[in-house]
Protein backbone atom coordinates (compact mmCIF):
# COMPACT_ATOMS: atom_id res chain seq x y z
CA UNK A 1 0.00 0.00 0.00
CA UNK A 2 1.02 3.65 -1.08
CA UNK A 3 -0.37 6.51 -0.15
CA UNK A 4 0.98 10.42 -0.38
CA UNK A 5 -1.19 13.34 1.06
CA UNK A 6 -0.48 16.89 2.59
CA UNK A 7 -2.60 18.48 5.24
CA UNK A 8 -2.60 22.45 6.06
CA UNK A 9 -1.91 22.63 10.78
CA UNK A 10 -2.65 25.92 12.01
CA UNK A 11 0.08 26.21 13.85
CA UNK A 12 3.78 27.15 12.74
CA UNK A 13 5.98 24.52 11.99
CA UNK A 14 8.16 24.49 15.21
CA UNK A 15 5.03 23.65 17.51
CA UNK A 16 4.06 21.02 14.41
CA UNK A 17 7.46 19.30 14.68
CA UNK A 18 7.37 19.31 18.84
CA UNK A 19 4.02 17.87 18.49
CA UNK A 20 5.30 14.94 16.27
CA UNK A 21 7.80 14.16 18.42
CA UNK A 22 5.66 13.99 22.17
CA UNK A 23 4.00 11.28 22.79
CA UNK A 24 0.90 12.14 24.37
CA UNK A 25 -0.31 14.85 21.50
CA UNK A 26 0.40 11.60 19.60
CA UNK A 27 -1.05 8.90 21.60
CA UNK A 28 -4.18 11.47 21.87
CA UNK A 29 -3.98 11.61 17.78
CA UNK A 30 -3.48 8.15 16.79
CA UNK A 31 -7.32 6.28 16.66
CA UNK A 32 -7.21 3.21 18.73
CA UNK A 33 -4.06 3.81 20.51
CA UNK A 34 -3.94 2.33 24.27
CA UNK A 35 -0.26 3.01 24.52
CA UNK A 36 2.64 4.90 22.97
CA UNK A 37 5.85 4.75 24.88
CA UNK A 38 9.26 6.84 24.28
CA UNK A 39 11.81 4.37 24.58
CA UNK A 40 14.70 7.18 23.57
CA UNK A 41 14.69 10.34 20.49
CA UNK A 42 14.45 7.88 17.96
CA UNK A 43 12.08 4.78 19.14
CA UNK A 44 8.31 4.21 20.32
CA UNK A 45 6.56 1.35 21.07
CA UNK A 46 2.82 1.84 20.50
CA UNK A 47 -0.26 -0.82 21.65
CA UNK A 48 -2.94 -0.08 19.24
CA UNK A 49 -6.29 -1.41 18.70
CA UNK A 50 -7.87 -1.40 15.46
CA UNK A 51 -10.80 -2.82 13.33
CA UNK A 52 -10.02 -3.47 9.41
CA UNK A 53 -13.14 -4.83 7.78
CA UNK A 54 -14.16 -7.63 9.57
CA UNK A 55 -10.94 -8.15 11.19
CA UNK A 56 -10.30 -6.76 14.85
CA UNK A 57 -6.82 -6.91 16.66
CA UNK A 58 -4.65 -5.28 19.13
CA UNK A 59 -1.69 -4.03 17.50
CA UNK A 60 1.81 -3.81 19.27
CA UNK A 61 4.26 -2.03 17.28
CA UNK A 62 7.86 -0.67 17.37
CA UNK A 63 8.72 2.52 15.40
CA UNK A 64 12.30 4.28 15.03
CA UNK A 65 12.33 7.41 13.80
CA UNK A 66 15.21 7.73 10.98
CA UNK A 67 17.20 11.35 9.24
CA UNK A 68 15.70 13.72 11.76
CA UNK A 69 16.13 17.14 10.76
CA UNK A 70 14.50 19.32 12.97
CA UNK A 71 12.21 21.45 12.29
CA UNK A 72 11.74 20.44 8.47
CA UNK A 73 11.17 16.41 8.82
CA UNK A 74 11.91 12.72 9.05
CA UNK A 75 11.59 9.27 8.36
CA UNK A 76 9.57 6.74 10.07
CA UNK A 77 10.16 2.92 9.66
CA UNK A 78 8.20 0.23 11.90
CA UNK A 79 6.47 -2.73 11.99
CA UNK A 80 3.65 -3.93 14.36
CA UNK A 81 1.91 -7.62 14.75
CA UNK A 82 -2.14 -8.19 15.63
CA UNK A 83 -1.69 -12.09 16.44
CA UNK A 84 -3.79 -14.17 13.92
CA UNK A 85 -4.94 -10.74 12.44
CA UNK A 86 -1.56 -10.01 10.88
CA UNK A 87 0.76 -7.77 10.39
CA UNK A 88 2.15 -4.43 9.08
CA UNK A 89 5.50 -3.07 8.21
CA UNK A 90 6.56 -0.29 6.37
CA UNK A 91 7.74 3.88 6.98
CA UNK A 92 6.79 7.18 6.36
CA UNK A 93 8.25 10.02 4.71
CA UNK A 94 7.52 13.22 6.52
CA UNK A 95 8.30 17.19 5.52
CA UNK A 96 7.02 20.38 7.05
CA UNK A 97 6.65 23.57 4.99
CA UNK A 98 6.03 26.88 6.32
CA UNK A 99 2.83 28.07 5.30
CA UNK A 100 3.21 31.60 6.44
CA UNK A 101 3.94 32.35 10.39
CA UNK A 102 0.88 30.77 11.62
CA UNK A 103 0.61 27.75 9.66
CA UNK A 104 2.30 24.12 8.35
CA UNK A 105 1.72 22.08 5.75
CA UNK A 106 2.58 18.44 6.50
CA UNK A 107 3.51 16.55 3.45
CA UNK A 108 4.02 12.49 4.14
CA UNK A 109 4.61 9.80 1.35
CA UNK A 110 3.66 6.12 3.18
CA UNK A 111 4.75 2.78 1.85
CA UNK A 112 3.11 -0.07 3.62
CA UNK A 113 3.19 -3.87 3.73
CA UNK A 114 0.35 -6.24 5.55
CA UNK A 115 0.10 -9.62 6.02
CA UNK A 116 -2.07 -12.50 7.31
CA UNK A 117 -5.31 -12.06 7.80
CA UNK A 118 -5.35 -8.12 6.60
CA UNK A 119 -3.95 -9.28 3.59
CA UNK A 120 -6.78 -11.28 2.48
CA UNK A 121 -9.25 -8.35 2.79
CA UNK A 122 -8.08 -6.81 -0.20
CA UNK A 123 -6.14 -3.76 -1.67
CA UNK A 124 -9.30 -1.46 -1.89
CA UNK A 125 -10.09 -2.27 2.00
CA UNK A 126 -6.66 -1.88 3.31
CA UNK A 127 -6.67 1.50 1.10
CA UNK A 128 -9.59 3.24 2.61
CA UNK A 129 -8.77 1.73 5.67
CA UNK A 130 -5.86 3.45 5.95
CA UNK A 131 -7.11 7.04 4.30
CA UNK A 132 -9.83 6.85 7.16
CA UNK A 133 -7.17 6.52 9.93
CA UNK A 134 -5.15 9.07 8.17
CA UNK A 135 -8.04 11.56 8.48
CA UNK A 136 -8.83 10.66 11.72
CA UNK A 137 -5.35 11.28 12.42
CA UNK A 138 -4.88 14.57 11.05
CA UNK A 139 -8.01 15.70 12.31
CA UNK A 140 -7.18 14.68 16.10
CA UNK A 141 -3.39 16.04 15.80
CA UNK A 142 -5.03 19.30 14.19
CA UNK A 143 -6.91 19.72 17.34
CA UNK A 144 -4.01 19.20 19.69
CA UNK A 145 -1.84 21.07 17.80
CA UNK A 146 -3.53 24.28 16.54
CA UNK A 147 -5.40 27.37 18.48
CA UNK A 148 -7.89 25.92 21.12
CA UNK A 149 -10.59 28.45 21.57
CA UNK A 150 -11.47 29.38 24.92
CA UNK A 151 -15.59 28.33 25.64
CA UNK A 152 -16.14 32.33 26.45
CA UNK A 153 -15.53 33.41 23.48
CA UNK A 154 -17.85 30.90 21.71
CA UNK A 155 -20.33 31.98 23.88
CA UNK A 156 -19.62 35.94 23.25
CA UNK A 157 -19.89 34.96 19.26
CA UNK A 158 -23.47 33.32 20.03
CA UNK A 159 -24.31 36.73 21.89
CA UNK A 160 -23.34 38.83 18.80
CA UNK A 161 -24.60 36.75 16.58
CA UNK A 162 -21.57 35.33 15.15
CA UNK A 163 -23.11 32.69 12.67
CA UNK A 164 -19.34 31.18 11.34
CA UNK A 165 -18.18 30.85 14.99
CA UNK A 166 -21.64 29.16 16.35
CA UNK A 167 -22.07 26.57 13.66
CA UNK A 168 -19.78 24.39 14.69
CA UNK A 169 -20.82 24.27 18.07
CA UNK A 170 -25.07 24.36 17.16
CA UNK A 171 -24.65 22.50 13.67
CA UNK A 172 -25.04 23.80 10.30
CA UNK A 173 -28.59 24.47 10.16
CA UNK A 174 -28.44 26.09 13.33
CA UNK A 175 -25.47 28.40 12.27
CA UNK A 176 -27.88 29.73 9.19
CA UNK A 177 -30.91 30.46 11.32
CA UNK A 178 -29.31 30.94 14.79
CA UNK A 179 -31.22 28.39 16.38
CA UNK A 180 -30.06 24.97 17.78
CA UNK A 181 -30.02 22.05 14.85
CA UNK A 182 -32.94 19.41 15.62
CA UNK A 183 -33.70 16.31 14.30
CA UNK A 184 -36.72 16.55 11.72
CA UNK A 185 -39.23 13.75 11.56
CA UNK A 186 -39.34 12.44 8.18
CA UNK A 187 -42.94 13.95 7.53
CA UNK A 188 -41.59 17.35 8.64
CA UNK A 189 -38.45 16.60 6.09
CA UNK A 190 -41.17 15.73 3.30
CA UNK A 191 -43.34 19.36 3.68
Amino acid sequence: MQMTDSQRIEAPRETVWAALNDPEVLKASIPGCEELIKHSETELEAKVKLKVGPVKATFGGKVELLDLDPPNGYRIEGEGSGGVAGFARGGAKVQLEADGPDATILHYEVDAKVGGKLAQLGARLIDSTAKRLAGEFFTAFAEQVGPSVPEDAEESADAFGDADASKEKKGWLGGLFGGKKTEETPQEAAE
